[in-house]
């Protein structure tokens, strides 16, 4: 099998949008309204902290483009990244791996989720990782430098790791 490039991403036509792992091509299906929803109310959460903090740190939502390393066979959009070195940053997107990362699970996203963007933000050096799964009602978190996982249900307040007093919490619909 021929690797994908970078190159490649950025000749797909306007409007169709895939992710690279390791030279591999994951084609994106368009998202659900309620991971929107769920998107919407944890980056409005996370940005207004940040702002009422004066923080340094900068939350961005899909389609965002991350680079995770220092090669050209991986790139992702995180349904939600938070980089906090502004030196990873520029206007084509984050350049190696942000701190906190977190996805929306969708129906065709499951094992990408779950299995190949754990191991891969793990490796890169992702501090913190989510995976909210609508269909489960359930979020697991990984602090990578703490090697914690957690899981909590979306009646829960959810802290952040790489925030001591931020914590999160799911809307009801």
């Amino acid at each position: 099998m021929e690797l994908k490039t970078v190159a490649d991403i950025e000749a797909l036509p306007e409007g169709v949008r895939a992710e690279l792992i390791d030279g591999v091509m994951y084609d994106m299906a368009a998202p659900t309204g309620s991971h929107q929803r769920m998107l919407l109310d944890f980056s409005t959460d996370i940005i207004n902290y940040i702002r009422s903090k004066h923080g340094e740190c900068r939350a961005f939502v899909s389609p965002y483009a991350v680079y995770l390393s220092d090669d050209d066979y991986n790139y992702v959009e995180p349904d939600i990244a938070v980089i906090c070195d502004k030196n990873k940053l520029d206007e084509k997107g984050c350049h190696g791996a942000p701190d906190f990362i977190i996805e929306i699970v969708s129906p065709t996203s499951v094992n990408m989720d779950y299995m190949i963007k754990l191991f891969k933000y793990r490796s890169a050096g992702v501090r913190e990782y989510w995976i909210a799964d609508p269909m489960k009602g359930r979020i697991r978190t990984y602090l990578f430098d703490k090697e914690e996982t957690e899981e909590y249900t979306f009646d829960d307040e959810i802290p952040v790791g790489i925030y001591g007093d931020l914590k999160l919490k799911v809307y009801p619909e």
